[in-house]
């Protein structure tokens, strides 16, 4: 057994024995649009999870790059609302397009055969090809902040305002959602990702 002090690993090695180890994450595909123009911003992140049924809140965190805020955090910010998708292996290569460094005023759907589709409860647009998306507006931004309180990432809390999903992966008559159908996609460490592997049961005990 390896034993590491916190206090003595750099960033570098932190972040993978982090993203080494929790895994496999889901990944959130977010859009988001600019306060000063129409520009829809979209990436994907896979610090990424469900905070609360009631209220339905899920959590985003975006790291920052050098001390400056993403286009998605700032967006989110600044006009209280993003889409959350869920992604999955029919939308994985053009979704991974999303995630170059572009200028915020380019959108990374330009480079994608993507295309948008209307929001019912908020402004940002979702993606069509996308088969669970859940219209969200901000409902809390938390910094996070390293040992020299230098913000280091921005948490953000996000409350679920509708959900639009496929009729291919929900079930309406039970309520449920199908796992397989979604062919969802995971983050593992580096460049690796995974799909769905085998499913098992466990009955909670009593």
């Amino acid at each position: 057994m390896f034993t590491f002090n916190a206090n003595d690993l750099s960033a570098k090695t932190h972040y993978k024995i982090l993203t080494g180890s929790i895994i496999p994450r889901p990944v959130a595909f977010v859009t988001t649009k600019s306060a000063d123009s129409e520009v829809v911003n979209a990436a994907p992140f896979s610090y990424f999870s469900i905070v609360s049924a009631t209220p339905p809140l899920i959590s985003i965190s975006i790291q920052r790059a050098g001390g400056n805020q993403k286009d998605t955090a700032r967006h989110a910010i600044r006009t209280g609302e993003l889409v959350v998708h869920i992604s999955t292996e029919p939308i994985v290569e053009e979704m991974n397009k999303t995630a170059a460094t572009l200028p915020s005023e380019e959108s990374e759907l330009d480079h994608t055969s993507l295309t948008l589709a209307p929001s019912t409860y908020v402004s940002v647009p979702g993606i069509a090809e996308a088969s669970i998306r859940m219209e969200c507006t901000l409902y809390d931004h938390i910094e996070i902040k390293d040992d020299d309180g230098a913000v280091t990432a921005d948490l953000l809390l996000a409350k679920v305002a509708g959900y639009h999903l496929s009729p291919e992966v929900y079930d309406n008559s039970t309520g449920y959602l199908d796992a397989e159908a979604i062919q969802p996609i995971s983050r593992l460490a580096g460049n690796d990702y995974s799909k769905l592997g085998e499913l098992f049961t466990l009955k909670r005990p009593e």
